[in-house]
C-alpha cells in the first residue's frame, strides 16, 4: 500500500496540536528540546535531520520518517543526501530498515513532487 505522505503529514502535524491541547505542558517541553537538539551547533540542522531520518527508518517509525523527510527537505537537504541517509539505515537496521527505507523513499518522491 502506498501512503499519501503529504496527506500524512498534515495529519500528524494536526493530531499534534490537538496532543498539545489536550497536554500542553507535556508537548511544549517536548517541542521545546527538539527546538534545542535541532539548533544548529557543530552539526548542522541538515545534518542533524539526516540523524534524525536514519533513526527513523532504523526504528520503523513510519510517522518520523514523514516528519523528518520534509523536514530535511525544508531545511535544504539534497535528494542524494536523503538516499544515502537510507543506505547508512539499511546498512544499521538490516531488512527492517530495508523496507522502511523504502518508505522513506517514497515520502521523498511525493514530497519532491510539492517543490516543484
Amino acid at each position: 500500500m502506498i501512503r499519501d505522505y503529504c496527506k500524512y503529514y498534515s495529519d500528524l502535524k494536526r493530531g499534534l496540536d490537538e496532543l498539545e491541547g489536550s497536554i500542553p505542558t507535556a508537548v511544549s517541553k517536548f517541542q521545546n528540546l527538539k527546538q534545542i537538539s535541532l539548533k544548529d551547533g557543530t552539526l548542522t540542522l541538515k545534518t542533524k535531520e539526516l540523524i534524525a531520518l536514519g533513526i527513523a527508518i532504523s526504528i520503523g517509525s513510519t510517522s518520523c520518517i514523514a516528519l523528518h523527510v520534509n523536514d530535511a527537505l525544508i531545511a535544504g537537504v539534497k535528494t542524494s543526501e536523503i538516499l544515502e541517509t537510507i543506505e547508512v539505515a539499511i546498512f544499521m537496521g538490516g531488512e527492517s530498515s530495508l523496507l522502511y527505507g523504502c518508505e522513506a523513499l517514497e515520502a521523498l518522491n511525493q514530497f519532491m513532487v510539492l517543490e516543484q
